[in-house]
């Protein structure tokens, strides 16, 4: 949550306005970042070329899942619950898909911050980390869900992962806070539907006023605002730190 209110902090324009390269020029990157990028660039473009051979589900290590879990200590029931969930729902069609796994993570983490889960300001957790704690902020929602969505079958190019500037309390407040929600595009040219967990219901972007969007990224790179035609911007997802980090680590426990 730090990380996006720093995004939100140091861009005083208007968004919309901006090119990919100006809005990716204001995200908060500075020279020790491109050691960590550089440290884990090769395991990254690993993690993306594998990622771009599957087609639709990716392969899941069940194995490997269940022992990362195991050793972040988590519990037990919390994981035979998931593994319901990704049985039970992978036939299902895709509106019931995104159903189930929203509500299910909308129920099973409960909000925390950083700084209560992890002991520091900002943290992307994967997965199993937010499942073993039962607990997380919004990006952590949004990260468990899409990578439970990608398991389902659902193509990394119909997910987007969007930054947005929630209105706190509703349409009409004055109130903005950075947030995070999960996107689906039935088609490219579709209006996407909003998984959020502020609220249950998953509706159209356009019934969600609350939010507006930023800029938008999934495993294939990161992209300026939503539109699901859209091209991503140069560099990939190494643009964005954290993200980047954060694929690397979810593979290694599986995904």
């Amino acid at each position: 949550m730090a990380y996006l209110r720093s995004i939100y902090a140091r861009n005083p324009y208007n968004t919309h306005t901006l090119s990919p390269a100006r809005i990716l020029k204001r995200l908060p990157f500075t020279l020790p970042h491109l050691k960590k990028l550089c440290a884990t660039a090769v395991a990254v473009l690993t993690l993306s070329a594998y990622l771009v051979m599957q087609p639709a589900a990716l392969a899941l290590d069940m194995n490997q899942v269940q022992s990362a879990f195991q050793k972040m200590g988590g519990n037990p029931q919390a994981l035979a619950d998931w593994q319901k969930l990704l049985k039970d729902a992978k036939d299902l069609p895709i509106n019931d898909k995104l159903k189930r796994v929203n509500e299910f993570f909308n129920r099973h983490i409960h909000y925390a911050t950083d700084w209560e889960v992890w002991n520091q300001e900002d943290y992307w957790a994967t997965p199993m980390e937010s499942l073993s704690k039962g607990r997380g902020d919004c990006e952590d929602y949004v990260i468990a869900k899409y990578f439970v969505l990608r398991e389902l079958g659902v193509p990394d190019k119909q997910l987007r992962l969007i930054y947005v500037k929630a209105k706190i309390g509703g349409a009409d407040s004055t109130t903005q806070e950075a947030h995070m929600i999960l996107a689906y595009y039935a088609a490219p040219e579709s209006e996407p539907l909003i998984l959020d967990s502020l609220i249950n219901d998953i509706r159209p972007a356009s019934r969600r006023p609350d939010l507006t969007p930023v800029f938008s990224f999934n495993s294939e790179g990161i992209y300026a605002g939503v539109a699901g035609d859209a091209q991503a911007g140069p560099g990939g997802v190494g643009r964005l730190s954290r993200w980047a980090d954060l694929l690397q680590r979810a593979h290694a426990e599986g995904f």
